[in-house]
């Protein structure tokens, strides 16, 4: 039997230099949010670079399971 899934992405933080203050203090509030609508956390990537090789931004990657 397969399984069937969705996925959503949450950005946080894009700053010109680098990922800002309030993205580092905040995403486990917004993976909470997220896990009350029975999303689960698969990654947190940090594409691109910003001044000093720093991230630019966070990008939060969920996933839940679908019915067919």
């Amino acid at each position: 039997m397969s399984r069937n899934y969705e996925y959503t992405f949450e950005r946080l933080g894009e700053g010109w230099i680098g990922v800002k203050k309030d993205a580092k203090e905040r995403y486990q509030d917004v993976i909470h949010k997220y896990a009350r609508d029975g999303w689960r956390l698969v990654q947190i990537f940090a594409p691109g670079t910003g001044g000093y090789g720093a991230a630019k931004y966070f990008e939060l990657i969920f996933e839940r399971e679908v019915s067919r």
